[in-house]
């Protein structure tokens, strides 16, 4: 691992040390061989160790938080899938709007992107105007079914 030379007392040592395991090293002087005790602490590395949180579930637990798939839904919320700047809305307050019809355009990480309608409904409210700059998951337009 390390050479070392010392002189104690005027006589010359050739010290290497070949292993350390806890606070015993083995070491070789002058070709003979000792396992020698480290009167030091040894400094572990501090690793943080990553703990997650338990998660209990909420008091509302025993309500239903999703509905079945033929239901009819109140609100669509159509939200910033990334962070970005919005460059072009299409759609108003009161515009009717079909799935997959083109409700605005949004840049994000220098692409632009279609927002598109997920359900056909009435436009409720739109959320943004050009220029605004959003964050993920940012409401960007409700829909009435």
């Amino acid at each position: 691992m390390k050479k070392f030379n010392f002189t104690i007392q005027g006589n010359k040592y050739e010290v290497e040390i070949l292993n350390i395991e806890d606070n015993i090293a083995e070491i070789d002087v002058n070709g003979s061989v000792y396992n020698v005790e480290i009167m030091q602490d040894v400094k572990t590395t501090k690793t943080p160790k990553l703990v997650q949180p338990k998660i209990e579930p909420s008091a509302e637990s025993g309500l239903k938080k999703t509905s079945k798939p033929s239901e009819k839904k109140g609100v669509g919320i159509i939200k910033a899938p990334l962070p970005g700047t919005i460059l072009n809305v299409f759609v108003n307050s009161g515009d009717k709007v079909n799935v997959g019809d083109r409700l605005l355009i949004m840049e994000a990480m220098k692409m632009e992107n279609n927002i598109n309608a997920d359900a056909n409904g009435t436009i409720i409210d739109v959320k943004v105007k050009v220029g605004d700059s959003v964050l993920e998951s940012d409401v960007l337009v409700e829909i009435g079914r």
